[in-house]
């Protein structure tokens, strides 16, 4: 009982010691596959040593030997190839953050960076034009010029790297700018043309600032993400409640989002626009069926353009999908979802094949290139 005892005390001990070393150092310190590829060196080390001091027989050591000698052997190999493969792709940036490993790549072909987050594309610069080439943040800057009456103030909750904000400033408005994640920053100043002098920016989580804000927008741009989707905790009743609470009578939230609207998979975009329909008098959907899907909401009665939409500064590449995004407007079926709330908001579990889709679809995309 006694060695029982002590050994389940040193497992736990090591489990919490863990835990802390691999939140806290190695994963904000190191790439993942370093951490993954260090712990498994370390595993069997352990139990090569453990063989040697006590197993009798030199046929289970030489056995477990191999094994670990294969397993180390097939660990460098992969830390040594682990890279944007493609002839056509090179890797400019990476680094590990608090929330995920960020890479920066650049097509040989043309000027045309990628902005990657655990390896899924988040968005594509055109460094030659400074323009981007991805469509949503055509659609995320041009929906609110769209339904607004008049952009002033603007809340953007979510970053990314800095194209949004950053054009919405060039425009005249004044820009507040929520990133939970610092490590975002000098990667886009060095390589995005960020200027973060444009607007105010602070870091913290955008539910938070929302709950401590006293300050009136004229829109709210949520483009938030973690990989492939949005924090549910972004996409509850509670945090449209606070959304509500910051826009001004006339103004709009305008979320950027990663659903299909097509039944059977249309449990997100459902739940989505009955949780807005909830709070917000008004909801539309623009977007293209299997891409982005851009939700706008409003505190008044009826939505419709105040503004048409102008595709002058639209990238060449971009143009064809802008357009389409713009003129098509999607209809969920809201009985397809429900109600999202704080205590109940299980989007992650009921919508886990359509992210596995759009995650595959964006990390073969990069392998294509």
């Amino acid at each position: 009982g006694g060695n029982v005892g002590r050994l389940t005390a040193i497992s736990t001990a090591g489990s919490v010691l863990g835990t802390i070393a691999i939140g806290y150092f190695l994963l904000p310190l190191m790439p993942n596959s370093v951490t993954m590829y260090g712990t498994a060196a370390v595993l069997a080390a352990l139990a090569l040593a453990y063989f040697l001091a006590w197993s009798r027989r030199a046929s289970s050591v030489a056995a477990v030997a191999l094994v670990a000698a294969a397993g180390l052997a097939a660990g460098a190999w992969g830390l040594g190839t682990e890279h944007l493969r493609g002839t056509e792709v090179e890797e400019l940036y990476r680094a590990n953050s608090n929330f995920g490993l960020i890479q920066v790549a650049q097509l040989r072909s043309r000027p045309v960076r990628l902005y990657l987050t655990d390896y899924l594309i988040q968005n594509t610069y055109d460094a030659s034009q400074g323009r981007s080439i991805s469509m949503f943040t055509y659609m995320l800057e041009g929906l609110a010029r769209a339904y607004t009456p008049e952009l002033r103030r603007v809340l953007c909750i979510g970053m990314g790297v800095g194209i949004v904000p950053r054009e919405l400033a060039r425009a005249g408005a004044s820009v507040d700018v929520v990133e939970i994640n610092p490590a975002v920053v000098p990667v886009a100043r060095r390589f995005f043309d960020l200027d973060p002098s444009a607007f105010h920016l602070y870091i913290q989580d955008g539910r938070y600032f929302l709950n401590r804000s006293r300050d009136t927008y004229d829109a709210v741009i949520l483009d938030a993400f973690i990989g492939d989707s949005s924090p549910s905790h972004l996409m509850s009743r509670e945090a449209f409640l606070a959304i509500r609470k910051v826009l001004g009578p006339d103004g709009v939230l305008v979320m950027n989002t990663f659903a299909d609207v097509d039944p059977p998979n249309d449990f997100m975009a459902a739940s989505l626009y009955r949780t807005l329909a909830d709070v917000f008098p008004s909801v539309r959907v623009h977007g293209l069926h299997g891409g982005n899907v851009l939700f706008v909401a409003s505190p008044r009665p009826s939505l419709s353009f105040l503004h048409e939409p102008e595709f002058s500064s639209v990238h060449p590449d971009a143009l064809s999908d802008v357009r389409q995004a713009f003129g098509q407007l999607l209809q969920p079926v809201p009985t397809h979802g429900v109600l999202l709330t704080d205590d109940y908001n299980p989007v992650e579990f009921y919508d886990a094949a359509n992210r596995e889709k759009f995650r595959r679809t964006l990390a073969l995309s990069m392998r294509s290139r």
